[in-house]
Formats: structure tokens, sequence, C-alpha cells
């Protein structure tokens, strides 16, 4: 009896190797992995925010609605709970990303309204919290890299045949991915010169913060 037990056990996990199931654990083990590298280097960057708000505001003539839509956006941004299960849920998702995209824009907007500012720019606080910015965005980046990779492999082990019979019957379902469009936004971290050069006529300054 024993050893039929064990023959139908090895059987069983030969068929589910077999299926793909190992596959599948190994792959969500991968994007959750990923998932939460994403999620600590946007909290990384949340965590900029205040500080780099609280900088800015020493420049008396700083355009307060630059850094009103820098607040708000990261209001938003921390308001939604970057669960593991958030994954999962592909409105969810979306939601998380078109806030996290938000803030980018803010971000972007208010790096670029900062070069008409000289004694902003030769702060050396904010000249710290711009570098520890920018190597967050390209922390990001890389985060975010790895994600659409890992959930890339796991969807078509979701699609392909016959590891999809397997999906089907213990329920697993693609994830959603970050989107193209938002990826090649995110790639372009917020910058800003520190030279000498005159400050940017104010039509150059709408253009580059969309």
């Amino acid at each position: 009896m024993r050893k039929f037990i064990a023959l139908l056990l090895a059987l069983v996990a030969l068929g589910l190797t077999g299926c793909g199931y190992n596959t599948f654990q190994t792959g969500e083990e991968q994007v959750k992995a990923s998932w939460s590298e994403v999620v600590n280097q946007y909290q990384r960057r949340a965590d900029l925010v205040p500080n780099l708000v609280s900088t800015v505001k020493g420049e008396a003539k700083f355009e307060q609605d630059t850094l009103t839509k820098v607040i708000e956006a990261r209001s938003k941004a921390t308001s939604i709970q970057a669960t593991p299960e958030l994954i999962n849920d592909p409105a969810a998702f979306q939601k998380f990303q078109q806030a996290q995209g938000q803030l980018t824009g803010a971000l972007s907007r208010l790096m670029v309204v900062s070069e008409n500012y000289p004694n902003l720019r030769a702060n050396q606080g904010f000249r710290d919290l711009q570098a520890q910015l920018e190597g967050t965005e390209n922390r990001i980046t890389v985060a975010r890299k790895r994600y659409i990779t890992s959930v890339q492999d796991y969807n078509v082990t979701v699609r392909s045949f016959p590891s999809n019979l397997t999906a089907m019957v213990f329920g697993y379902k693609e994830k959603p991915n970050f989107t193209v469009e938002n990826e090649t936004e995110i790639a372009k971290p917020p910058t800003v010169s520190f030279d000498t050069a005159p400050a940017k006529p104010a039509v150059g300054v709408s253009g580059a913060a969309k």
C-alpha cells in the first residue's frame, strides 16, 4: 500500500512538472519579487518629495501652482496601497500606474521650472535632493523593466500549450503590466542644469513639462 501511494505521488509530481505547475510557482515568485522592488523604489521617491518641496518653498517667488501639483500628485500616489494583490487586478494596477505617472510629470515640471531660479540652483540642499531624485528615477526604471520582463514570461506560460490547461485548472490568469507609453515616460528622469546659462524662455518650459 505504501509503495502504491509513493508511486501515485511520484506520478502526480511528474504530471504537475510536465504541465507547467512548477513553472507557475517559480514565475509567480519572480513577479512578486520584482513588484516588491518597484514599490520600494516608488516609496523611496515619495519619501524625497516632502524635503524637496520644503527646500523649494524657500524660494519666495517660486511658482506655487507647480508646488501644489507635486504635493497633490504625491498624495494621490501614496494613497493607493500597493499590495501584492494589486498585480492581479488590472483596474487597480492601471490606477496605480496613472497616479505614479502623474507624480513623475509633476516632479519633471518642478525640476524644469527650478532652472529659472539661480538662488535655488545654488542651494546645496536642493542640489543634493535633485541628485537623489534622479538616482531614484533611474532605479525605478531598472525595477520596472525587471517587472515587465517577469510578467511577460509569466503571461507567456499562461497562454502557451500545455501549460494553459494547468492555468485553467488552477485559476492562473495573465497579470497586468506597465504600458509601453508609460515606460517611455518614466525612462526620462527629471534633470536640471546647474550651469550659468540664461534661463529658458517660458514657452520652452511649458513644452518640456508635458
